[in-house]
């Protein structure tokens, strides 16, 4: 049995004024770009033939260019590879591009042109995919991670692949059926760990309990993607179509149900407020998320509304992590360390929510394109790129430890787990970006009304 290997994955956020170029994508050809864990469990009993697998970090619309030059590569690395007995994607499921639209589409669309409409094709998502009718009918096998934050991208990974080698095995023609739900959630209103989202996933076991029933999904979706097919969906992959049909109306039905119940899983509360109450916190650290310039879902990272407001309410003992600004860590470099700079700071990339800030600040820490600086015993930690501090280990070039700050401020929306773990209290700030949360709030032209909660239903 031979396996062609390939995809291209991004979640996109148009409402960002970025673009994601060629050079935003991390590009890997030939056997690099195998999964490790689908070589170790696969290597032996599959033939694997690698083409080419490109990702990039949310962010805006991908160029016409970029998208276009992966593509007709990996179609010409598929057609070189060929014969081969299926086909496995890895994709994301939000990815928007310049001029053509929804890329997952376009690709399958230019897939099936190339191996006709008998090739088994399997695909893993991640959950925030928004899916389109013609996506999901061209390929066989879809299943979606099932975690949020997100832990299980290898399990799911495998999982797709299994199906297809056994199907291919078994000589069974598989279906994906889809039902779309008139229902628009935010990431951070559907973290899988908490009510209703911890039920709802876990009910996936009982659906692949039926007979003939291999795999289910839930997809929430990604409220930042502003097209025709950004919803919350269900998927069934069944041997026979209509009973998947039937299934995925029936969880999308129970999915419906308990619209009302989403929320996040931790206090989101206004900017003010949210300083206000980190400060009153008699024990650290506090996590408190700057959710408008969430970098993990596509914000530019360098609004530096929050910071501003820090500084003018007088907070000490605050880690601000952080602020891209390639030009001031230049600036920092330039005079060195225990130095003072002045600094006009973000508001470059996303010049629609803020503007720059300017500040005064004492150099602390210049080290691998991140500069640490220190103003009115607020430390902020500035970087080159567009980056998360969503791990212990992603500080460390700052030189600072968070753990040992009194208030923490990262640009996310949930805490991965490693810094939720060892946070005394954390909560959502609700702050302008192109990650805003309050979704009632961005401009949404595309979107298939009416959907709950934007319009009555």
């Amino acid at each position: 049995m031979r396996i062609a290997v390939a995809g291209i994955g991004h979640e996109t956020n148009t409402f960002s004024s970025l673009r994601t170029t060629l050079s935003d994508f991390w590009v890997r050809r030939g056997e690099e770009c195998v999964p490790r864990e689908i070589a170790e469990e696969f290597g032996a009993e599959v033939e694997l033939a690698p083409c080419l697998i490109a990702s990039a970090t949310p962010n805006g619309m991908v160029t016409l260019s970029a998208y276009t030059e992966l593509r007709d590569e990996l179609l010409a690395r598929l057609k070189l590879r060929m014969p081969f007995d299926g086909i496995y994607l890895s994709l994301h499921g939000a990815m928007e591009v310049e001029e053509i639209g929804d890329g997952e589409t376009d690709l399958l669309r230019s897939i099936r042109r190339l191996v006709g409409p008998n090739m088994p094709i399997a695909a893993s998502l991640d959950l925030h995919g928004n899916l389109s009718p013609e996506f999901v009918a061209s390929v066989n096998i879809l299943t979606a991670l099932r975690t949020a934050p997100h832990i299980d991208g290898p399990e799911t990974r495998v999982r797709a692949f299994r199906h297809l080698v056994q199907s291919i095995r078994q000589g069974v023609r598989l279906t994906t059926a889809m039902k779309k739900l008139p229902l628009l959630l935010p990431g951070e209103n559907a973290v899988t760990a908490t009510e209703p989202s911890k039920s709802l996933y876990a009910h996936i076991s009982e659906l692949e309990s039926n007979e003939g029933i291999w795999d289910a999904s839930l997809m929430i979706a990604c409220a930042w993607t502003d097209s025709p097919h950004t919803s919350v969906s269900t998927l069934v992959v069944g041997e026979d179509g209509e009973r998947a049909s039937t299934l995925a109306c029936e969880y999308g039905d129970l999915v419906w149900t308990k619209r009302h119940e989403f929320g996040p899983e931790v206090a989101t509360i206004p900017l003010r407020e949210a300083i206000a109450r980190a400060m009153a916190a008699t024990e650290g650290p506090v996590f408190v998320s700057d959710s408008g310039d969430n970098v993990t879902a596509g914000g530019a990272g360098d609004v530096s509304f929050m910071l501003g407001k820090l500084l003018t309410a007088g907070a000490k003992d605050v880690l601000y992590a952080g602020i891209t600004d390639p030009a001031a860590v230049e600036a920092c470099v330039a005079v060195g360390p225990g130095e003072t700079v002045e600094l006009s700071l973000g508001g470059k990339l996303d010049a629609i929510n803020c503007q720059p800030l300017g500040i005064t600040a004492k150099v602390l820490r210049v080290e691998g394109g991140t500069a640490t600086v220190e103003v009115d015993d607020i430390t902020v930690v500035i970087t080159d790129g567009r980056r998360p501090f969503h791990t212990l280990e992603s500080f460390e070039p700052s030189g600072i430890d968070p753990l040992s700050k009194r208030i923490v401020v990262v640009k996310q929306g949930y805490l991965a787990p490693e810094l939720r773990e060892r946070c005394s209290e954390t909560f959502i700030a609700l702050t302008p970006g192109f990650t805003d949360l309050r979704i009632a709030c961005l401009p949404y032209r595309n979107l298939s009304r009416p959907i709950y909660p934007l319009d009555p239903i």
